[in-house]
């Protein structure tokens, strides 16, 4: 697929600069001689600055005061249009009036200020605003919340369970108690164009809004290809068989940690039998029907969001650009 890195994630052109993780005195040399920026996450909400319309990562002086609020280091995220860029956790912050309820919901439309910035700069949710940010922003944001996250939830070393220590400029955590080393981790998901003829198989998940659908999805396992791994989800979800698979594009997706892997894959039945389980529904729609929802003309189906993988893959194949 010649546009697939087109894709909301699909790559901004940062420059991760693996080399210099492991110079600790040449990174703090960009963070003290003023050339460094820091992106600055508040639980999962990368920091964003709005000009009208266009939504921009905040990237702030390495010595700004908010930045005192973090309570980990530091992770070097590398270089952006040649200037070094940090990532800042300052979860550990206390907004005022923050509605708790509302955080870690799949899409939080509160945003909070910091009383040491200006007001047009916010901690949003990812979701909300990735469509509106150019692409190197959108790596930026995304590589940032998925390494921070990952930060967060393995902080104790999988092999003796001793706390670990950040190490290679956030690259890498290391044991100091039974010597393991671990890496950020990247869980591989399909997500499958199903197709039969001119129709297209999509499924939806409980708790959805009404009304929406998108493609088949699943994790693969151990020991498995992707394109056993497609065939094996549909047939689970949905009892379709499946015959020929090819690939299509990819989509990193920090939410919190996956590799979307797209494919298409040809139907070699028809009759859905779904696992409920797995999916609420799942359903066969021609091109005809998934047009018009995309131009919000069926008030009975609604398209996977904008920005990702599924909505960019649906939309390709209506407009037969799947080359």
């Amino acid at each position: 697929m010649r546009i697939s890195e087109t894709v909301v994630f699909g790559g901004g052109g940062l420059e991760r600069a693996a080399h210099l993780r492991g110079e600790p005195s040449v990174l703090k040399g960009f963070a003290d001689d003023g050339t460094a920026r820091a992106v600055v996450l508040w639980r999962g909400k990368p920091l964003v600055k709005r000009y009208g319309g266009t939504v921009t990562v905040g990237r702030l002086q390495c010595n700004h005061p908010v930045l005192s609020e973090a309570r980990t280091p530091a992770v070097f995220l590398g270089m952006a249009e040649s200037v070094p860029i940090f990532a800042y956790d300052i979860s550990d912050w206390e907004p005022e009036d923050v509605d708790y309820s509302t955080l870690g919901a799949f899409l939080d439309p509160t945003e909070q200020r910091h009383p040491d910035l200006p007001p047009n700069e916010t901690f949003a949710e990812l979701r909300a605003v990735m469509v509106d940010m150019s692409p190197l922003d959108a790596e930026l944001a995304a590589t940032a919340k998925a390494v921070l996250s990952w930060h967060k939830s393995h902080r104790f070393c999988a092999q003796c369970g001793a706390q670990s220590e950040m190490a290679m400029a956030g690259w890498q955590r290391n044991c100091a108690s039974c010597g393991g080393r671990h890496f950020p981790r990247t869980d591989p998901v399909v997500i499958m164009l199903i197709t039969h003829g001119n129709k297209v198989l999509l499924g939806r998940s409980p708790g959805w809004p009404e009304g929406m659908y998108s493609l088949l999805a699943g994790f693969v396992e151990p020991g498995e290809t992707i394109e056993a791994a497609v065939r094996r989800e549909v047939l689970e979800e949905s009892s379709i068989q499946v015959g020929r698979v090819s690939y299509l594009a990819s989509q990193p997706w920090p939410f919190p940690a996956s590799l979307m892997i797209g494919c298409a894959g040809e139907a070699l039945s028809t009759e859905i039998n779904v696992d409920p389980e797995e999916l609420e529904d799942a359903i066969w729609v021609s091109k005809e029907e998934l047009a018009r929802a995309f131009a919000v003309e069926n008030p009975k189906l609604l398209p996977a969001r904008k920005g990702a993988i599924a909505h960019f893959i649906l939309w390709n194949w209506l407009a037969d650009r799947l080359d």
